[in-house]
């Protein structure tokens, strides 16, 4: 059946009413939840009867300020405690190697009831040997020959430690300190031992009561501020230190400064352990030393550190880093395992550097003040 056109006007009409009751509940929901744009009517306060005007709200005064104690700035962290050093041994024991090789030897010889020219020939190959040096063993035999005239073939030992004890000489072999930061700059050519002694160095300073910063200024050689600051660990010290391959002058400046500033007794510098025949990095070494005295004035020591089983090479070293860095005193190294005592007599002859210190084993408390009467006689004794 066909739909008229009043149907169709019926349906319509039907639609729009429907329309308009949904939109009349959406407009009441909006006003009762206070949505939409059209604010909701407020309730009275708690209490109140509906009615009756609500009490006005009356704004407490506001609470009186209460200032916060002051804060104490953290107390700075004590350094850790160093290590205890063991007892050491006397030097004798140590210098075994040497006392077998040419101490030995020599009583050998001088046992003999004459001397003659093929003995004061094996006197002189043993000196050379123990790395005394050509000058110094020439020397040496040419007294030891001289007295021998009027002394026994025993009693030659004798002469030849008095002899040996006047090359050494009896200079100060003390380390140096200065009134404000003492500085001391440690110079020698990789694998001699250099950062181990620093360590060490630490690690006796420490013991004494001194607040020591060590500056990690070796920034080509891998891990070597690591190796610093193991040792720095052990010894109860600070470091100062930069990324791998920083100017090693920048960390010296840097030491220095953070010496003062933190009112440190001792500064002591690792350098670049740089080959003696490298010209450019001798004259680093130079400016590291010009960045120093331009801070705080020269360093109180310029110690050298030569491995004793290098025999003359170390000399070539020392003469080397002595014209770079102004060396003020040797420290010998790897004493203990080598039968080349005689570096130290070669160096006092042909440089006149001290020997300060002496290197007799592999533990901290390894490092010895040179002693040259001890010396002497553990050698030749």
């Amino acid at each position: 059946m066909s739909e008229g056109p009043g149907f169709v006007l019926l349906y319509v009409l039907i639609v729009l009413v429907l329309l308009g009751a949904i939109a009349g509940s959406v407009v009441v929901s909006r006003r009762r939840s206070g949505r939409g744009g059209v604010e909701a009517p407020e309730r009275p306060p708690e209490g109140a009867q509906i009615g009756e005007a609500a009490s006005p709200v009356v704004d407490a005064p506001p609470a009186p300020a209460v200032e916060a104690p002051p804060v104490a700035a953290p107390p700075e962290a004590p350094a850790p405690e160093p290590e205890d050093l063991a007892p050491p041994r006397p030097l004798r024991e140590r210098l075994g190697r040497a006392r077998s090789s040419f101490g030995q030897a020599l009583v050998r010889v001088f046992k003999r009831e004459t001397l003659n020219d093929a003995d004061w020939e094996e006197v002189e190959a043993l000196l050379l040997q123990a790395d005394v040096g050509v000058a110094a063993t020439a020397r040496i035999v040419d007294d030891l020959r001289a007295r021998s005239r009027d002394v026994a073939p025993e009693q030659l030992l004798g002469v030849l430690r008095q002899e040996l004890l006047q090359i050494i000489g009896d200079t100060d072999r003390s380390l140096r300190t200065a009134d404000g930061v003492t500085i001391w700059l440690v110079t020698g050519v990789n694998g001699t031992g250099k950062t181990t002694t620093i360590g060490k160095l630490a690690l006796r300073e420490r013991l004494k009561g001194s607040r020591v910063i060590l500056a990690a200024a070796d920034t080509f050689r891998a891990a070597a501020d690591t190796q610093l600051e193991r040792w720095a660990e052990r010894a109860g010290a600070e470091v100062i230190k930069q990324v791998p391959g920083a100017d090693p002058a920048a960390v010296a400046f840097d030491g220095v400064k953070a010496a003062k500033a933190r009112g440190a007794d001792l500064l002591i510098i690792d350098t670049a352990g740089r080959l003696h025949t490298k010209r450019n990095l001798m004259e680093e070494l130079s400016k590291i030393r010009r960045v120093i005295e331009r801070e705080a004035g020269p360093p109180t020591e310029v110690l050298l550190v030569l491995d004793a089983t290098t025999g003359q090479n170390g000399i070539a070293q020392a003469r080397a880093f002595a014209e770079a860095a102004e060396v003020t005193g040797i420290v010998l190294t790897k004493l203990d395992g080598t039968a080349k005592g005689g570096i130290v007599i070669a160096v006092q002859q042909e440089l006149g550097i001290p020997v300060k210190l002496v290197g007799v084993g592999e533990g901290p408390e390894d490092l010895e003040p040179f002693d040259p009467a001890a010396f002497v006689d553990a050698l030749v004794g």
